[in-house]
């Protein structure tokens, strides 16, 4: 995520922190300020809101290492003002491995709360629940009670919340998992707009959280839809297999007459029939300014290039793609280029499926 800084690495899962958290870390310290005026109450609320994100990232963490039983990685955890997301290369397709990883988050706030509640028994730190407040009361006990309104709120039904996803699994042991997403995600986006309204009313905070659940609900169920429409498809139907094709030592302006006369920007470079990297129309651009049209080709290409088989399903190819910082992605078949694959006309394939779909059904 653009603007984000690593701030460490736990169970081999990168922890970054975006810069939009060090806006609410701001907004606390005044507040507190503003409550109490003395900079240790500054550095109290600072430190409780740090704590507070101590225990998200157990959260995450919670998700990151029960999907990593079923096989699939976390790339990393970012933190931000509203919680922490955990980049997990997909959702297991089995309902019950969902339920079980969804449920992982809420389970760790839950386990944390008992720890503090049982310490706070032994020592006898608990103050009656009406001296507590958003600034007031013992740390602990405001932290034992964060993490309980962490786990109940993140179960909420809505879509991509916790709740929603644990909703979602369950519908999707009734019923085709793309149908069981439309309706996990029109529940979550009605009760966005439930959010929406109590925060102008009450709180602007909860309309941040409307808005990231309406649109992550959105997201989900156009994600489920593009699954659905590639289960089946293979590389070999999607790939363009009419494009030009560069040397390493061919000049720049035979790049720059290919591109004129067509409509491709990105280029293979090919070596013995195999490809061996990938002109971009960016790295054309800067080539050109940098050292004019007699450059070679060789000195601006990008080596990096995703590769997959000509039978591989286009949809757990469509991640490498996506995560990629090429463009392109190269189709072997028997050691040698078939043919390519960009997001480009990976669109224009969808489309073209949806069309049909829609005229058929």
């Amino acid at each position: 995520m653009k603007w984000s800084w690593k701030v460490t690495r736990l169970a081999g899962i990168d922890v970054y922190v975006h810069a939009t958290f060090f806006i609410l870390i701001a907004w606390i310290g005044m507040s507190y300020w503003q409550a109490q005026g003395t900079a240790v109450a500054v550095m109290s609320g600072i430190g409780f809101i740090l704590a507070l994100f101590g225990c998200v990232v157990l959260h995450e963490l919670g998700h990151a290492l029960t999907a990593r039983r079923f096989g699939i990685r976390t790339r990393n955890i970012t933190l931000l003002p509203i919680g922490g997301v955990a980049a997990m290369e997909r959702m297991p397709d089995d309902p019950k491995q969902e339920m079980a990883v969804a449920l992982a988050g809420p389970a760790v706030n839950v386990v944390i709360a008992l720890a503090l509640w049982l310490w706070l028994s032994i020592s006898n730190g608990f103050v009656p629940a009406d001296e507590l407040g958003v600034t007031g009361g013992p740390f602990l006990q405001r932290l034992m009670a964060i993490n309980v309104m962490l786990a109940v709120f993140n179960m909420l039904p809505a879509l991509p919340m916790d709740g929603g996803r644990v909703f979602r699994a369950a519908l999707a042991m009734r019923m085709d998992h793309a149908a069981a997403t439309e309706k996990a995600a029109k529940v979550g986006q009605g009760l966005a707009l439930i959010m929406g309204y109590l925060g102008l009313l009450y709180n602007p905070f909860l309309l941040f959280i409307a808005l990231f659940v309406w649109i992550g609900a959105a997201t989900e169920s156009q994600s489920a839809q593009i699954k659905s429409t590639l289960s089946g498809v293979t590389m070999g139907q999607a790939m363009l297999t009419d494009f030009q094709t560069l040397m390493r030592d061919d000049r720049l302006s035979h790049a720059v007459e290919l591109t004129l006369a067509s409509s491709q920007k990105d280029f293979p470079i090919v070596v013995n029939d195999a490809i061996a990297g990938v002109l971009t129309q960016t790295d054309l651009l800067k080539g050109l300014k940098a050292k004019g049209d007699q450059a070679f080709v060789g000195e601006w290409m990008q080596q990096d290039v995703p590769s997959a088989n000509i039978d591989e399903p286009l949809e757990t190819v469509l991640e490498r793609l996506q995560t990629s910082p090429c463009r392109l992605l190269a189709v072997n078949q028997a050691g040698r280029l078939a043919g390519i694959v960009n997001l480009d006309n990976f669109v224009e394939y969808l489309s073209i499926h949806r069309a049909l779909a829609a005229h058929h059904g």
